[in-house]
């Protein structure tokens, strides 16, 4: 986990959300370098969510972060 924080000059808090939004939860796992599993592990632990959401054609989504 350090490691790939490392790696990314970033903590895995800041960029998992944005990486798994924009590339899906495989692509995200390949390119960190690290199974679908330890992924999942690493968003459980750092309670980040993930949610699927299913668009009917000529439908669209807007994520809007809320910080607090």
């Amino acid at each position: 986990m350090t490691a790939v924080e490392e790696r990314m000059r970033e903590p895995l808090e800041k960029i998992l959300p944005e990486m798994v939004t924009e590339q899906g939860l495989s692509h995200t796992a390949d390119e960190l370098g690290v199974s679908k599993a330890t992924l999942g592990y690493w968003l459980l632990k750092l309670g980040i969510t993930v949610r699927r959401v299913a668009l009917a054609p000529g439908e669209s989504l807007v994520v809007k972060r809320v910080r607090t």
